[in-house]
Formats: C-alpha cells, structure tokens, sequence
C-alpha cells in the first residue's frame, strides 16, 4: 500500500471491476424478462462509479502528494479501458454503430502514439485542454447509450432519450476529433521531423553567410 500510494490502489481497483461491468452489461442471469429491467440500471451504475473514481483517485494523489510516474501512465489507461469496453459492449448488443467505436478508439491509439515518439524526441505534449471535457461527454454519451433499451422507459418517451443519447454523442465525438487536432498541431515539428529542422538551420546559415543582404 505504502509503495504504491492510496491513490494507484484506488486506479487499480477501477480496472479490475471493469469486467464486472461487461458481466452487467452483457450477461443474462435469472429470469430474462426481469433481467432485462435491470441490466442497464445495473450496468449504467456500475459505469458511473467506475467513471467517478477517476476524479477520486486524482484528488488523493494531489491531497496526499502522491503524483507518481506509474499513476502517470496507469490512470488514463483505466480510463481508456473502461471507455473502449463500454464501446465495444454496446456495439456487440447492436446499440451503437461500429463506426463511433472506431472514430474513438481510434483516436485514443494515434494519440498515445503521438505522444509516445514525441517522448522519444524528448518533447512533452501537454494535455489538451478539450481532453478532460471529452472525456466527460464520452461518460455521459455511453451512460445514455447503456440505458437506450431499459424497458422502464415510458414508449412514449424512447424517441425523445434517442434523440438526446444521440445529441451527446454528437458532441463527444466532435470534441474528441478537436482535441486529437489540437495534439497534432502542438507536434507539428515532432511530425515533420528532422527535414524541417535541417530546413531551418540551412536558413540560418544562408543569412550568416550573407549578413548584408536585406532580402528577406
């Protein structure tokens, strides 16, 4: 506990009930009728625990001064897992399209991969700003979605919560392209490479060796 700090132990934990949640999600257990009222209450529960230890676990560290390198690297990728499981799930019971899981999926891998040969070009790209914004109509967008077919819901109330389940995915998947936009603007030079780099310093040269010519 000590080694690994209260707040990594809190991550952890988040990731081993992702399971438990896909159990929920997908499972059949008792009687199918009654399983079918509560499956997405059980499910969408789970997941909004699950999503709202992310702010737990970052507040413990910064309260108890346990920022790690390993809580660096752990705490977004339970959230990434937890995100991708809730995709992939609502996909396989035909509540979603596969194209928003791929859209989302996808930028999370060329985002990582960005960041990870910037690492190695020792350039740190910061966190964007839209990042934390997406993340939270993400959650919202696939709480809706995991209670889209909840036999609870009033008939006459289905097209409405569609319509709004839809409106917020909507807005997650457009904050999730802009924010992927904005961490390949912020390495454009890690993208370009060394060609603009040398590019450049043949520039400097070129005025060095012609200090007296204005045409610039």
């Amino acid at each position: 506990m000590r080694r690994l700090g209260l707040a990594n132990w809190i991550t952890l934990v988040r990731m081993t009930f992702i399971p438990v949640f896909l159990v929920l999600l997908l499972g059949r257990f008792g009687s199918p009728a009654t399983w079918a009222d509560w499956r997405p209450w059980l499910a969408a529960a789970v997941f909004t625990v699950l999503a709202a230890t992310d702010a737990v676990d970052g507040y413990v560290a910064r309260s108890r001064n346990e920022v790690t390198t390993f809580g660096k690297f752990i705490d977004p990728l339970a959230d990434k897992l937890l995100v991708t499981a809730a995709l992939v799930g609502l996909v396989q019971l035909g509540s979603l399209p596969g194209w928003v899981a791929i859209v989302i999926i996808g930028r999370e891998l060329i985002v990582s991969g960005l960041r990870m040969v910037a690492v190695a070009e020792g350039v740190v790209i910061a966190a964007s700003p839209w990042g934390k914004v997406k993340t939270v109509f993400q959650i919202l967008a696939l709480v809706a979605f995991i209670l889209i077919d909840a036999t609870i819901i009033p008939v006459g109330l289905r097209s409405a919560f569609t319509t709004a389940a839809w409106t917020v995915m909507a807005v997650a998947l457009g904050l999730t392209i802009l924010s992927a936009a904005q961490y390949f603007y912020h390495a454009r030079d890690v993208i370009a490479g060394p060609w603009s780099r040398k590019d450049d310093a043949v520039s400097v040269a070129a005025d060095d060796a012609n200090p007296g010519d204005s045409r610039r």
